[in-house]
């Protein structure tokens, strides 16, 4: 038996009135999901245990069974490890989100979504101006790069950008927790301040006001952590040979903790333009020689992040006709079984903007099993579903055990 899982960022929402009481997933034409729920069996998850935030790197390392209270440092480390940066001991390592700053709010948590050809530019700039033995600017992708700082406290409260959109930002910058981390927190908050004096008229930003674009005209560090000690799937639960495809860094990141393969798609990009079908075709040939593949589109978690309902459906749709479809089919013609789950990581409510907590639905379908007598996917039907509400590992252990 092989296994393939589907996440869809941020999919899950909550019912609003002015849509006849629907979600995104009740309102989207997606006859793949509904029939993969239709032969399988269902569930919710919670993947945000009570005590941490509920982030897309807690959650997906709930996804794939990991105790996320014992091994989470942040999202900084995770995205180190995607870029290939190796943290020494001590070293502080934060996402370092380029955003746009308009008065005193935060107008967006991602500069426009800004290419990473231009916010390359800045950060090479920020690190000849701000960077030195202690201090380190790498570039990431798009909006998300990294901050290290050597001898650095993670004991400083942060708040991730893309929860407050539209909020006034003072209040929310780096504070420190503890004593011992008001010199980590006063280094925060001068490398903001420096940053939007060395970017407001960077050349980059110019052009980008020039076009009517959000300018990158700020830093934003957030999620400090120290190098976390992570098992592999294969140590957790006997995974052989697995592989992970995503554009976003930091699901790329856990794949490498993970021991999982890194797979790149060229075009994928984090957006409802990404490459659909691109991704849908390295799935299937990564099938052919991998136990296990982790397939992660962010798309309809920046669609909430952007409050579009009629955005995110038609990511959902496209993840059901460009992806599911194609690997559904594909699955049934491959010489071996293959497993396919399907859920979202946690929701990101459009009308909210951010992630909540709630558990998410799932589905997954196994050839030879019984299905349970839940006939489409969205978070009401999987309520119905056999597999009632796990969390943590269990959710793995399900999948697993469907052999």
């Amino acid at each position: 038996m092989k296994y393939i899982i589907l996440l869809g960022d941020g999919m899950s929402d909550q019912p609003e009135v002015e849509f006849g009481g629907k979600t995104p997933l009740m309102a989207a034409r997606k006859p793949s999901m509904d029939l993969l729920a239709k032969m399988g069996r269902s569930g919710v998850l919670k993947t945000i245990p009570d005590s941490l935030h509920p982030g897309s790197e807690v959650a997906n390392l709930a996804v794939l069974g990991y105790d996320v209270e014992a091994v989470y440092e942040g999202r900084g480390v995770i995205e180190a490890a995607s870029i290939g940066v190796e943290l020494e001991e001590g070293d502080l390592a934060m996402r370092c989100n380029l955003v746009t700053l308009t008065g005193d709010i935060i107008l967006n948590h991602s500069a426009g979504h800004i290419s990473t050809e231009e916010a390359d530019q800045l950060i090479h700039h920020l690190n000849e101006h701000l960077g030195n033995d202690q201090i380190h600017f790498y570039t990431g992708v798009s909006y998300r790069h990294l901050l290290v700082i050597k001898g650095g406290n993670k004991m400083v409260g942060c708040t991730p950008p893309h929860d407050v959109p539209g909020r006034v930002y003072a209040p929310l910058l780096p504070k420190a927790a503890v004593d011992s981390a008001h010199s980590t927190a006063e280094l925060l908050n001068e490398l903001i301040s420096r940053s939007r004096e060395l970017l407001e008229n960077h050349p980059v930003n110019l052009t980008r006001k020039s076009l009517g674009k959000d300018p990158a005209n700020s830093i934003w560090p957030w999620s400090p952590g120290y190098k976390p000690a992570m098992k592999s799937l294969k140590e957790l639960f006997g995974i052989q040979h697995g592989a992970v495809i995503s554009a976003v860094d930091l699901i790329q990141g856990i794949g490498v903790y993970a021991g999982l393969d890194v797979i790149h798609v060229e075009g994928a990009t984090g957006l409802y333009t990404t490459n659909y079908e691109g991704k849908a075709e390295a799935a299937i040939q990564a099938l052919k020689d991998h136990d296990f593949v982790y397939l992660h589109v962010e798309a309809s978690d920046e669609a909430g992040h952007e409050g579009d309902f009629e955005l995110k459906l038609r990511c959902i749709e496209y993840l059901d006709d460009r992806i599911l479809k194609r690997l559904m089919e594909a699955c049934a013609k491959m010489d071996e079984p293959v497993t396919i789950a399907m859920l979202p990581d946690h929701p990101t409510p459009w009308k909210l903007r951010t992630h909540t907590r709630d558990a998410v639905p799932f589905t997954i379908y196994s050839p030879g099993q019984n299905p349970d007598s839940v006939e489409c996917y969205d978070e009401a039907a999987a309520k119905l579903g056999s597999y009632g509400e796990l969390s943590g590992r269990q959710f793995m252990e399900a999948l697993l055990k469907t052999m």
